[in-house]
This record gives C-alpha cells, structure tokens and sequence, in this order.
C-alpha cells in the first residue's frame, strides 16, 4: 500500500474507534490526537474549549412535541401561541439564525476546536481548511431505502435532479399548521399540523436514543485529507497565504464548534481577505463541489471561490462534479452567515447521496479511498492558485 494510503487510513481507523459525539469527551480525545499528529508534521496546534449544547434533537424535539400536544389539545389561544413559538423557535435552528436565541436557554457542556497556522504566516490572505472531527448520533431519519428506490426507479428524474428536497419543511409545517388552525377555527388543519409535529418529535427521540456512529466518511475522511494536506505544505511550503487548519467539534450539533471558533477568532479574519474551503464526507464514489447549501432556504456559496476550486481540480486531473446543492447543512453555513467566502468540497455516490451517512457501518473498511485523496489533492492546488492570485 502507498505511503499516502497508509497515512490516510490510519488517521481514520485511529478516530473511528472511539466514539466522539459533539461536546463529549471522546471528541476532546479526537481533538488532542489531531493536534498531537499536526505537532508531528512540525506545527504548533492550539485546542480550545468552547461552550456547545452538543445536540439538536433536544430543541428540535422540543418544539415539535410542545406543537403536537398544543395541536391535540384543541384549544384556540394555546395552539395559537405554542403554535407560533415552536414555528419561530425552529426557524432559528434551521433558517436564519441558527439556534441563536433557542440554544441560550439550553444546557451547555465543553466542545473542543483544533487549528494551526500553516502557509506564510505574514501574508495579508488567509485561507482556512474546516474539517470537523466530531460524529453524528444514528436514527430513522437516516435511512435511504426510499431515496435510493426513487432513484433506482426513476434513473432520468435523478440525473436531471440537483438537489434532494430537504425534509425540514415537513418538521417546521407541523406548528405553523397547529397555529393557523388555532387561530382560524380549522380542525383538520390543527390536527394536521399535531400528527405532524408528534411524528417529528418521535423521530428527534429516535436520534437521540441512537448510538453515536463511528463516522469514518462523516467526516474523518475531511480530516484524513486535511492532514495530508498540512503535509504536503510542509515538504512543498507556500508563500503569499496563511494557511489555517481548523478541524472543529460540534459540527452535528449545527454547527456549535466552528461557529465558536470564527466568533473567537475574528479579529484575526478580515471578511474581505478570508476564505473558507470546508471538506465534507470526502469518501464516497464521487468527488463534487457543491453550489451551495440550506435547510430551509438555499445560500450560493462564493462563485469566485467556487471557480478557484473547479480550476485547482482541473490542474490536477481530478473529475469534479458540480450544479449540485446540499439540502442539509454542513460548516459552511457558519460562512455564509458571517458573510465569508465560502466553498464546500464533498462527494456522494451514483444515487448523488453521501455514503453510509450517520450509519454504524459508516467505517474505513467502506471508503472510497482514491476520493480521499483526489480530495486531498484538490485542496492543496487549491491552496497554490489563492497563492498565485
């Protein structure tokens, strides 16, 4: 096996086998051990704690059960203000805020970042390689079957597809129904909207009664990649850009631990001379580079960014899959509301969905592993032409 190979895989099978759920003390060991390898590659990696809820079943749960019962309970004024509190309260963790007002009044535990400077650390520009080290709990909703029969069944409707329809409007359309109905008088909605959240509540319990999944796509083969990547820039330095790599905890809890780590960091990261490339679930078939991304509404990510990738994939011979969009949301979202350039690279398989996702089977025995590396690869020259421009 070559050298590279090996690197990558022992990164991978070494975090896969502890269980690092976000804001838990396996992730702080994931965390020291990355920091340890990038201290071997010669960097001088930082670990900071950060405050995170380290869930999103709770407040998502929360507020579709609260909807549900308010629904069932048939009365006018409650349905109507429990109603639009869970409908405003779930448009805060998955549109525009992000759990900014929800998640205060939560309980809150340690999660732990990761990040070294790399490249020329005098240079004016900075780009940062994001690459969470944290794992997702399992559940129902990650089951498939029923994507991949439509997509067995109906071949030409998912070529022609780009993105799959994301399944948070059915989780926000419960309290705002249980509301309209309340308000108006109208029983088959409220109804409508009650089944609608105590099914959505049923199913953020079954995640949180889940195991955590070992996580070997999602995402330790990101942080595979962005090591080999830390790598490559020390045997090959570059000059004319600071090189940040950041691997952060929390990300399956929307985001906590990168969102600590740019609120942190700012003063370091003027919007106007930062960019973001988040590496994302790198080992399925096929390498992409997304257009962008939302639970709700869709957010383009930087076309010029975007274009910088697309060329760097181009000069290094590697096939890349573009005009898709994630319906779900990954760190970039943390970008893209802080107002950065932003880019996300990931990679799905021919049914265009992410691998074992949030799967116990979710290992290194079942990655794509020249994907990794193409990953890897596309990163670097990525790094080389910002350098350039």
């Amino acid at each position: 096996m070559p050298a590279r190979r090996t690197e990558l895989e022992q990164v991978v099978r070494t975090l896969e086998s502890w269980e690092r759920g976000s804001a838990s003390e396996g992730e702080r060991r994931s965390a020291e051990w990355i920091a340890g390898r990038l201290r071997e590659l010669g960097y001088q990696p930082k670990v900071e704690e950060e405050s995170a809820h380290g869930t999103y079943w709770w407040p998502m749960g929360i507020f579709t059960g609260a909807a549900g019962l308010a629904g069932l309970l048939g009365r006018r004024v409650l349905g109507t203000v429990v109603g639009t509190a869970a409908a405003f309260g779930l448009w805060d963790e998955l549109g525009l805020w992000r759990g900014y007002w929800t998640r205060r009044l939560l309980p809150k535990r340690s999660t732990w970042n990761v990040h070294a400077v790399g490249g020329d650390p005098g240079a004016r520009r900075t780009v940062a390689i994001v690459a969470h080290h944290d794992a997702a709990h399992g559940g129902a909703i990650f089951d498939f079957t029923l994507l991949r029969w439509y997509g067995r069944t109906f071949p030409k409707l998912l070529e022609r597809g780009r993105k799959w329809p994301g399944p948070n409007w059915l989780t926000i359309a419960g309290p705002v129904l249980v509301a309209l109905g309340s308000l108006l008088g109208l029983r088959r909605t409220r109804l409508t909207g009650a089944a609608l959240g105590l099914g959505g509540a049923a199913l953020f319990a079954d995640v949180g009664r889940s195991p955590v999944v070992p996580g070997a796509n999602d995402n330790l083969s990101a942080v595979a990649a962005m090591l080999e990547v830390a790598r490559a820039l020390r045997d090959e330095p570059v000059e004319g850009i600071r090189v940040l790599f950041v691997a952060p905890g929390s990300e399956e809890s929307f985001e906590e631990g990168f969102s600590a780590f740019v609120d942190r960091h700012a003063h370091e990261l003027p919007k106007d001379r930062t960019d973001f490339i988040v590496v994302e679930s790198v080992g399925s078939p096929h390498l992409i580079l997304l257009e962008g991304e939302g639970m709700l509404v869709a957010r383009p990510y930087d076309a010029e960014l975007k274009d910088h990738i697309a060329g760097a994939a181009e000069e290094a011979g590697v096939p890349l899959v573009r005009e898709h969009w994630l319906s779900f949301a990954s760190d970039s979202l943390v970008g893209l509301r802080k107002g950065y350039r932003t880019a996300t690279l990931a990679s799905f398989d021919d049914m265009k969905l992410p691998i074992n996702y949030h799967q116990m089977y979710d290992v290194a025995d079942n990655l794509v592993w020249e994907t990794v590396e193409q990953a890897a690869n596309v990163t670097e020259a990525v790094v080389r032409r910002l350098a350039r421009s």
